[in-house]
């Protein structure tokens, strides 16, 4: 076991990595984050979902003591984030959207940089992430393409063996096969223990890997819930093949037409809609789940009405 005994236990029970309580952020007339209300327990592999803007990046700093909070709060390992930071910052692997390095400096430089940062030797484990990431450490940090710097950021937040990882939009300027590469080793980890949080707008990647996730808009939370019950909805993709109208079908969104096909979400009655396109002339027909990003737009919506 690689945490210590004040994360592990609180008067004998097992602690949350992350535990948020009406925490607020507020820029004046700038909307920050509201009252958000949020648990994540050790060892999970959780996802925070939500367009750019939404407050994810918001949320995090503020977790990480990097911005002061209005009101709320918050505690992040068993620390207390506004009294604590320091010591927090010291069992936490970050990866900011974007990485910014000192000019002038070889890669490895930063990364040896960051490595005394914690107090700790990560030669051994830095050498193997430089290995899988394919990362050049003679270049200068100067020279590097946005996916290069992207992976200095990496090995940055990773190399100490952190217990608990804060990544947000992490894949942003990685090529494919770098993406798979750094979730490999992201699920190595959480196989350990190593409790992750994701913050993400693809959602390809919430729905791959992770086991929770909370959908944020406009600085609210709102919902939460593992991914599966998150994707659970009474609506089905419906794609037909074939000459069919469905213009006086309740129940539709989201059409989509191409030549002699169709496709649209359908939240009504399966056997309304089999009758209703059983005189047309069908060449084909699917009815599936909704991907997570159907859902995503799903529960956008519904907060608008």
């Amino acid at each position: 076991m690689i945490f210590g005994s004040r994360y592990i236990y609180e008067k004998g029970n097992r602690m949350a990595a992350i535990k948020i309580k009406n925490l607020t952020k507020s820029y004046g007339k700038a909307r920050g984050i509201i009252d958000i209300n949020l648990t994540v327990e050790d060892g999970e592999f959780f996802g925070f979902i939500g367009p750019n803007g939404a407050g994810k990046s918001t949320t995090i700093r503020t977790l990480l003591g990097m911005i002061q909070v209005t009101s709320g709060e918050a505690r992040v390992l068993g620390y207390d984030i506004q009294k604590e930071s320091t010591k927090l910052l010291s069992e936490i692997g970050y990866l900011p959207s974007e990485a910014v390095f000192y000019s002038g400096m070889k890669v490895k430089d930063v990364l040896k940089l960051s490595a005394d940062l914690h107090k700790k030797d990560c030669a051994e484990e830095r050498k193997r992430l430089c290995e899988r990431l394919q990362l050049d450490v003679n270049r200068k940090v100067d020279e590097l393409s946005f996916g290069n710097r992207k992976k200095v950021a990496i090995v940055c937040a990773l190399q100490h063996n952190p217990r608990l990882l804060i990544l947000d939009e992490p894949t942003s300027g990685l090529d494919p096969l770098m993406q798979k590469e750094f979730f490999d080793i992201l699920r190595e980890r959480n196989e350990k223990g190593v409790t992750i949080f994701l913050s993400s707008h693809i959602l390809s990647e919430v729905q791959t890997h992770c086991k929770r996730a909370a959908i944020i808009r406009e600085g609210r939370l709102i919902a939460c819930d593992s991914v599966e019950e998150l994707a659970k909805t009474n609506a089905k993709r419906v794609s037909i093949v074939g000459e069919v109208s469905i213009d006086a079908l309740e129940g539709v969104r989201d059409k989509k037409t191409e030549q002699d096909s169709i496709s649209f979400l359908y939240s009504g009655d399966v056997n309304t809609l089999i009758q209703h396109i059983s005189k047309a002339d069908i060449k084909d027909l699917s009815i599936t789940e909704p991907d997570l990003e159907e859902i995503f737009m799903h529960y956008y919506e519904a907060e608008d009405k």
